[in-house]
C-alpha cells in the first residue's frame, strides 16, 4: 500500500484503492482464495514467492499496468473473465443490474428470447446476460476482431457457444433485419478532453473501446438512431454512459430517459422502451 501510494497509482480496474489492489495481487500470486486475506497474514514466504511478488509490484508501479492485465483475469461480481490488452478491463454498471435491476422493464426473465450486447469487448456482459435470461439467444457484437478473440475464449469457458453468437460489426451495421427483446450496450463514451487526461493505467487499454468523440456521444447517437429498427414491440434498450447524463439529456431533450441507480452509480445507465424511441 505504501509503495502504491508513493507512486501515485490510479485505480479503477477492479479495485478503487491501494489496499484492495495490494491484497488482490498478493492473494492471486500466492494462489490463495481471493476472499480471505486475514488467515494468511502471519505466513512466511519462500524466497521464490518474495521474488515473484517483488516483480509483480515492480511492473504495476514502474509500468503502470492494470492489475487485471498482470493476472490475466477480471471479476464482475462472481463472474471471472480472461482479459489481456486486446480488451478493456471489464467494469460496467450494467453488470450490477442483471437481472433483477432490469426486471421492471424486461418483465419475466424467461420472456426474453433474443438479446444483443453491443460493444461486447471481452464478452462479459453477454455472458452475464445469458445467465440472467436463461431462455435467450444472444448476439455479442464488437468492431474489434482482437476483442472478439478474447470474447470467444470467455464464451467457451462458460460453455455458452450454443447461445452466444459473436459477430464483428460496427454497432448495428452487420445486423441487417435482426430484432431483439433486449439490447444492452456499454459503448465508448470518454470525451476527447478526458481521453487526453487519462492516467497511464488507462492508456494500456485499447482506445477504440474508450474514445467516444468530442462530447463522448458518438456511439450513443448511432445507437439511439438505429435501436428502434432492431427492437421488437415492447423491447428495451439499456445503455451505460458513465458521467454523461447531462450531455445525453441536453443532446436528446425529447427522449424520456429513465436513469437507473446501481450500487456504484446513481445515474450512469439509462433505459428506453422501443415505443419511446420510435415516437421521438
Amino acid at each position: 500500500m505504501s509503495r502504491f501510494g508513493a507512486a501515485g497509482l490510479a485505480f479503477g480496474h477492479g479495485t478503487d484503492n491501494a489496499y484492495d489492489e495490494a491484497a488482490y495481487l498478493i492473494l492471486h500470486a500466492l494462489h490463495l482464495p481471493l476472499d480471505r486475506l486475514e488467515p494468511f497474514l502471519d505466513a512466511r514466504l519462500t524466497a521464490a514467492e518474495r521474488n515473484d511478488l517483488a516483480h509483480l509490484f515492480a511492473r504495476r508501479i514502474d509500468e503502470r499496468i492494470p492489475a487485471a492485465y498482470l493476472t490475466g483475469e477480471a471479476w464482475l461480481g462472481t463472474f471471472r473473465f480472461h482479459v489481456d490488452p486486446r480488451v478493456i478491463v471489464p467494469r460496467s454498471f450494467i453488470a450490477e443490474l442483471l437481472p433483477d435491476g432490469l426486471a421492471p422493464y424486461t418483465g419475466d426473465a424467461f420472456g426474453v428470447k433474443r438479446g444483443l450486447d453491443l460493444c461486447t469487448g471481452s464478452g462479459c456482459l453477454a455472458i452475464i446476460m445469458a445467465h440472467a435470461y436463461p431462455s435467450a439467444d444472444i448476439d455479442a457484437v464488437d468492431l474489434s476482431a482482437d476483442a472478439l478473440s478474447v470474447a470467444q475464449r470467455n464464451v467457451s469457458d462458460y460453455g455458452l457457444a450454443g447461445r452466444i453468437n459473436l459477430l464483428r460489426s460496427d454497432l448495428f451495421a452487420n445486423l441487417r433485419d435482426k430484432r431483439y427483446d433486449l439490447i444492452i450496450s456499454n459503448p465508448p463514451y470518454v470525451t476527447a478532453n478526458a481521453m487526453a487526461e487519462l492516467p497511464a493505467e488507462y492508456r494500456h487499454e485499447p482506445a477504440l473501446a474508450l474514445a467516444g468523440g468530442e462530447d463522448g456521444l458518438d456511439a450513443v447517437r448511432a445507437i439511439l438512431d438505429a435501436a428502434p429498427r432492431h427492437l421488437d414491440a415492447g423491447g428495451t434498450l439499456v445503455v451505460e454512459v458513465g458521467s454523461g447524463r447531462e450531455a445525453v439529456e441536453a443532446t436528446f431533450p425529447r427522449l424520456p430517459f429513465v436513469w437507473i441507480e446501481t450500487p456504484s452509480s446513481p445515474d450512469g445507465v439509462f433505459v428506453l422502451k422501443r415505443e419511446d424511441l420510435a415516437a421521438a
